[in-house]
């Protein structure tokens, strides 16, 4: 588990299926990231069974409430579409709506990202948005990422959509000198 100010990074468990579904069957959340909208709380608890307990997977817990917010992930090497390395991972995340606008994800992002390159020892963290999601690029660059490349006609299967996708990296040496600033 890893902790912020006003979050908890933690595993999540079928008990959380519930807040799950509230969140992910919101039409705002899912398309944005290329998955559909839930349907159901059946289909949010085989998310958490299945997505959701892939190691590095994280519920973003409001310490206030106890309640999942979002989630955020790393997928290290073989486990990513940006890089195959395991030495690098690639960076996923989302949020809830009404949670939007309160610097929740760039403050997750950070926390995961010292763990990646202090605990993991991961060299480089690759992330993405479709084009037109402003708020998840600006997450990216208030945390240090710099633009990489376009990917044009990325399937999104999931929704039926082909988009194209901008992706940042950020390696261990630029977080670690903008630690020492």
């Amino acid at each position: 588990m890893l902790e912020t100010a006003r979050l908890l990074l933690r595993p999540w468990t079928v008990d959380d299926a519930e807040n799950l579904f509230v969140l992910a069957s919101n039409p705002e959340i899912g398309p944005r990231a290329g998955w559909p909208a839930h349907q159901s709380l059946e289909e949010s608890r085989n998310i958490i069974e299945t997505v959701f307990a892939q190691s590095g997977t994280y519920a973003l817990v409001d310490k206030v409430s106890s309640k999942p917010v979002g989630a955020i992930g790393l997928m290290i090497g073989g486990a990513s579409k940006l890089t195959t390395s395991d030495k690098e991972a690639e960076l996923g995340y989302w949020l809830g709506r009404d949670y939007w606008g309160q610097g929740l994800v760039p403050e997750a992002i950070r926390k995961l990202l010292c763990h990646a390159f202090e605990t993991l020892g991961l060299e480089t963290i690759w992330c993405g948005y479709f084009e037109g999601n402003e708020q998840s690029k600006r997450a990216q660059v208030k945390c240090g990422f710099t633009y990489h490349h376009k990917l044009e006609n990325v399937e999104c299967a999931l929704i039926g959509e082909v988009r194209t996708e901008h992706v940042t990296c950020l390696t261990r040496t630029i977080w670690l000198e903008s630690k020492e600033k």
